[in-house]
């Protein structure tokens, strides 16, 4: 069980800035940005390259809930979205994942 799936069931805390039945968001403990929010689907799906065909829908939902979540915290100059797949791609937990940037400019190449 990762500790997405632990958040999820409530054996966690977390700073939850939205929650619905499909996902949730929440503060991101080792902040990359001034905000740094994660929205994590409540389905186990381990990564990006994990994803089925019926699951098209769920992802769609989780990039509008981003922009919700970067509208609600003040992001209005912008944000960045981040999914992270695999070891080499810099994914540390295998649930997938979306992070959400953004408070100050965000530079390019990101690493």
């Amino acid at each position: 069980m990762t500790v997405f799936q632990q958040i999820i069931d409530g054996e966690i805390a977390a700073e939850i800035v939205y929650e619905d039945d499909r996902c949730l968001a929440f503060h991101d403990i080792n902040a990359q940005a001034p905000v740094h929010v994660l929205v994590i689907p409540r389905k186990p799906i381990p990564s990006l390259a994990a994803l089925e065909d019926g699951d098209e829908s769920l992802v769609g939902h989780l990039l509008v809930v981003a922009r919700q979540v970067a509208e609600t915290l003040g992001l209005h100059n912008g944000f960045r979205t981040v999914i992270n797949s695999g070891p080499d791609g810099g994914q540390s937990v295998d649930h997938l994942h979306v992070h959400v940037l953004g408070g100050r400019l965000l530079a390019w190449p990101p690493g």
